[in-house]
């Protein structure tokens, strides 16, 4: 059986750029280090806008451009990409339903034990797909390691954490 490491939006827009904040620079080595023990599968998540960005209804919600294709901003920190490598999922919006369908497709042809999050932002993206990745495979144990996750605020991303706890995703390092 397998497990399988999920890196949600680990983007410098996020980490320090139009969209960052303490808290994610904070867990930058945190996931690092999560990165170099894991002994499985790695994904990479990326928030991925086009530069009509404002004019989309999520850009109207949160009018900050951030993630732009091919920009800087756009990049997964270069440190964690050096230290593994991983398929990467462009996504358009919070939660991935191709990520969702490749973990279906990949649990057929080998179980998955466990699939754990980590990254950027608690309560959005990684709840997101939390959520969705639990969706797709309900039997498969979901987990989020608090430690390496960061919100919008620290509130929110207690709030996110405890949403998920109820979803029965297990909150691990909280």
């Amino acid at each position: 059986m397998k497990q399988i490491l999920i890196v949600v939006d680990m983007q410098k827009d996020f980490i320090d750029g139009s969209l960052g904040t303490p808290e994610a620079v904070a867990i930058l080595p945190k996931v690092a280090a999560k990165l170099r023990a894991f002994e499985g599968e790695v994904i990479f998540t990326r928030d991925t806008h086009a530069p009509d960005y404002m004019n989309t209804l999520e850009g109207k919600n949160l009018p900050v451009p951030h993630c732009i294709r091919d920009t800087a901003g756009w990049e997964i920190a270069p440190q964690l990409i050096a230290i593994r490598e991983g398929k990467v999922i462009d996504k358009p919006t919070f939660g991935s339903v191709e990520l969702g369908q490749m973990l279906v497709a990949s649990n057929a042809a080998e179980p998955i034990e466990k699939i754990t999050l980590v990254g950027l932002c608690t309560d959005i993206c990684v709840l997101s797909n939390a959520l969705l990745v639990k969706a797709h495979l309900p039997e498969v144990e979901v987990a989020v390691d608090a430690s390496c996750c960061a919100g919008v605020t620290p509130v929110s991303h207690n709030t996110a954490l405890s949403a998920m706890k109820m979803c029965q995703i297990v909150v691990e390092n909280q």
